[in-house]
């Protein structure tokens, strides 16, 4: 599976595990949350070490503008919350910067 494929799942995993935690610790809910959390996080690691690129630190900042998108989307369709003008404007700013690392002729 292509790098830029692995990214978008890392990104749900990571979010979920994350977002398990928010609801054990912030909304009071089952301590069974934590669970799925770790499960997804576990993933999460994993997924991202299938990114074919030649050094864990630049993988993780061309994934960082990928996380970030996500994170709106989860926002949005999760959370009921709509992204203003300035989450879309950072968001494109962050991705734009993502995809100048991973077309970089040093990536891979």
């Amino acid at each position: 599976m292509s790098s830029a494929l692995w990214f978008p799942v890392a990104a749900i995993l990571e979010i979920a595990g994350c977002y398990a935690f928010w609801m054990w610790l912030r909304l009071d809910k089952s301590v069974l949350w934590l669970a799925p959390g770790l499960l997804a996080l576990a993933g999460f690691a994993w997924v991202l070490t299938q990114v074919e690129a030649d050094f864990a630190g630049r993988a993780y900042a061309a994934y960082g503008g990928v996380y970030i998108v996500a994170s709106l989307l989860w926002a949005a369709l999760v959370e009921k919350q709509s992204p203003s003008l300035f989450d879309l404007a950072g968001a494109a700013l962050c991705l734009a910067g993502a995809t100048v690392i991973f077309l970089s002729p040093s990536f891979r």
